[in-house]
């Protein structure tokens, strides 16, 4: 079981309601928006770290990861590291996700330092909270949840909190599904959220995983040992809604859409 740590120094230790409600209302009328993410998480996830960090040197091998203090998102910002994984484990399948994205773990970074923030201090909490924002892509990658797409998102968001808590998460998830009853006129993205937070609870802790292990498992056996399931109501939401409602949230889409019709309206 867990120990129970003292709260991040100098913290209220009280949430952020006014931000968040600010925060929340600009990321659902632009998903792409995602420093808005890490607003709400700053202004809601008030104690996670400190919970997790506890959670994570309760572990095997939690008291190991923490004193290595490895920075994950350097190493996976460099390309040697990336290319190192042999076909068919979670570090290749991370390698084709870069690929065909664009993203990277840098960019990821550099997102979430567009307001201070207490993830750069030199602190163990602080640490555990840039180790879960540096493997959010990973988890897209274990859980089968597109990156690139609002649905997608939506439920690695449901499962991030079953996984690790935090208001925050559930307060976008939540928001994101009550949208989606009104923009596409059905239940199907708000089962599959409902369903990513049931497949988070069901998972193994994935963060108090050595990545640098993981990253060279194979990924169908990586995903049995985890107890990661397929996620099968959102594989449906997907293909009923198709891709433009599938990513409601998204205004890059939207153009991309329009400016993919304009030649042939022209014509």
């Amino acid at each position: 079981m867990a120990a129970t740590l003292p709260p991040f120094p100098g913290t209220s230790g009280r949430r952020d309601w006014r931000t968040a409600v600010d925060a929340i209302r600009k990321l659902l009328a632009n998903g792409d928006d995602t420093a808005q993410v890490f607003r709400i998480m700053r202004a809601l996830n008030v104690g996670n770290a400190p919970m997790n960090y506890a959670r994570l040197i309760a572990t095997e091998k939690g008291g190991r990861i923490a004193s290595q203090h490895v920075e994950l998102a350097q190493r996976f910002s460099d390309p040697a590291f990336v290319a190192s994984f042999a076909p068919g484990t979670v570090g290749a399948a991370y390698r084709d996700f870069l690929e065909s994205t664009g993203y990277s773990a840098d960019g990821l970074v550099a997102v979430s330092k567009l307001e201070p923030s207490e993830d750069d201090l030199a602190h163990p909490y602080a640490w555990m909270g840039r180790r879960i924002r540096d493997t959010h892509d990973i988890w897209h990658v274990l859980t089968g949840y597109k990156a690139d797409e609002s649905l997608g998102e939506a439920c690695l968001v449901a499962f991030s909190y079953a996984q690790v808590g935090g208001l925050g998460w559930a307060f976008i998830g939540g928001a994101a599904a009550l949208k989606s009853l009104k923009v596409t006129g059905n239940s199907l993205f708000a089962k599959a959220v409902i369903e990513g937070y049931r497949h988070g609870r069901a998972a193994k802790w994935i963060s108090g995983e050595d990545y640098l292990e993981l990253l060279h498992e194979p990924i169908d056996a990586a995903r049995e040992r985890l107890g990661i399931r397929t996620p099968r109501a959102y594989l449906k939401a997907q293909t009923e809604l198709g891709p433009e409602l599938a990513s409601y949230l998204s205004t890059q889409r939207a153009a991309a859409k329009q400016a993919a019709e304009e030649p042939r309206l022209a014509a």
